[in-house]
């Protein structure tokens, strides 16, 4: 564990330099170790791909006396044993809401239906929450469908798109600008006012996509 200073409330810890399976098993045990332990005047703990970003009471703790607190509270030899939580998301992916799916197909010489079994056959990792409420980086994507951003990003993206770029996937939890290929799209609402993070996701999660039908998709309340 590496600690820097971030502000004068604030301080990040770093568990590896590069993104990847091992880093983010440290920090999922990381996150989870300081959540059970419930430190008073920890006043936001922000897990990401390979850091946790804690702001702090200055009235409790200095930088110092808080680095050796966590340095000493914070247990990465805990066995991988907890139990994860699996989220399944319903997608229609049709052309009407995969914009993209044709252009991968010609990309990566692989059939609608081939790119959709791929994409549905992982479960994804939620390694960090951001740039939105509620959108989750989910990792990683098969190297057979990865694909690179767009060059020119769309000034919106619909509200439950499902997306890729690269390594990863996610879903766009409200309508927005955005730069990922999308794939399809789900009626799942993500956002929620009265969980504590705003999301029906965490940091440690994992998620599993489900293809649907177009009338299954309508009939959830999806909108093409």
């Amino acid at each position: 564990m590496r600690f820097k200073i971030a502000g004068v409330d604030s301080l990040i810890i770093y568990f590896g330099d590069k993104i990847d399976e091992l880093t983010a098993k440290k920090v999922k045990k990381a996150y989870l170790c300081l959540k059970n332990l419930n430190l008073e005047g920890l006043v936001e703990i922000i897990p990401s791909y390979n850091s946790i970003f804690i702001q702090f009471d200055i009235f409790k703790y200095d930088y110092k006396s808080l680095e050796n607190l966590l340095k000493n509270s914070i247990n990465l030899n805990i066995k991988d044993d907890f139990e994860e939580k699996i989220i399944t998301i319903d997608v229609y992916y049709g052309l009407e809401t995969g914009f993209d799916l044709q252009k991968i197909s010609l990309e990566k010489s692989l059939s609608i239906d081939e790119i959709i079994q791929i994409h549905t056959s992982k479960i994804y990792d939620v390694y960090a929450i951001g740039f939105l409420p509620a959108f989750a980086y989910l990792a990683s994507v098969d190297e057979k469908i990865s694909t690179a951003r767009l060059q020119t990003p769309r000034t919106l993206v619909p509200k439950g798109s499902v997306a890729m770029a690269d390594s990863q996937t996610a879903i766009y939890p409200q309508n927005s600008p955005g730069g990922w290929n999308i794939i399809g799209k789900t009626a799942l609402e993500l956002f929620d006012k009265n969980l504590e993070n705003l999301s029906i996701f965490e940091v440690g999660n994992k998620v599993k996509f489900n293809s649907i039908s177009k009338e299954e998709f309508l009939s959830q309340g999806g909108i093409l």
